[in-house]
């Protein structure tokens, strides 16, 4: 049976005004389960950060409720009240100026009483975005662990950041050197000659230079902005 050109036109309108509302459909329902997977992805990797290692939702969802603190801050240390969490979009904060910014910080209290202050971080890699969050002890100085991940990296390069072997060099690392001075915890090359001492580096991804680079950065200039609030709760103590 032929049809005129006419039904084809309006069978094909037909089909693809249903096809989109069954998308939108399907889009709204999931939404709420998308977003309750990226939350539960976000305090996951706070707790990993950490290194509290659970895995099951129910047993994230506790730990987080109770021992992990959510705060805004800005440039100057001060803690913004008015200011949520779940408001701040750090892609967006980071394009600001730097005395503009408002910045999430969570502090977990561990069992032993002490806390941990966790930053988040996101950069630039070889093919996309990369984040990472870092957990420093309560010297302020100290890493006490640190989780990466990446949207488009190349297996076996700069996605390695996501693994565990580069990601474990990081504890007991340095923010700051020996007299006292903000150096970052660089990343470098294994041949790269430097004065650094070794606790305020680790080695660079094999073959991954730019995605390495790009971890360099993200961890000065993310973790930067922070120092007032430190130094605060430092003179506080």
């Amino acid at each position: 049976m032929q049809h005129n050109n006419k039904y084809i036109f309006f069978y094909a309108i037909g089909i693809s005004t249903l096809t989109a509302i069954l998308l939108a459909y399907t889009a709204q329902v999931l939404k709420p389960r998308q977003e309750s997977n990226i939350e539960l992805d976000f305090k996951t990797s706070i707790l990993h950060s950490v290194h509290e290692d659970a895995s099951s939702r129910s047993t994230i969802e506790k730990i987080y409720g109770d021992r992990v603190q959510e705060l805004v801050i800005n440039n100057n240390g001060d803690v913004l009240t008015d200011v949520k969490v779940r408001d701040i979009v750090l892609k967006n904060e980071l394009k600001k100026p730097v005395e503009e910014r408002e910045l999430a910080l969570f502090v977990y209290m561990g069992e032993d009483g002490k806390n941990k202050y966790v930053i988040p971080m996101q950069g630039t890699g070889l093919w996309g975005p990369i984040y990472g969050y870092l957990s420093i002890e309560d010297d302020f100085s100290t890493i006490y662990g640190a989780v990466f991940s990446h949207k488009s990296e190349t297996p076996g390069l700069g996605a390695e950041i996501a693994e565990l072997p580069f990601q474990k060099q990081f504890p007991g690392k340095k923010l700051f050197d020996k007299n006292n001075s903000f150096v970052s915890v660089n990343v470098i090359k294994k041949t790269t000659k430097t004065d650094l001492d070794p606790v305020n580096y680790v080695d660079g991804v094999s073959g991954g230079t730019i995605t390495s680079t790009g971890v360099d950065k993200m961890i000065e200039v993310c973790v930067k902005p922070y120092l007032a609030y430190f130094e605060k709760l430092k003179s506080a103590s």
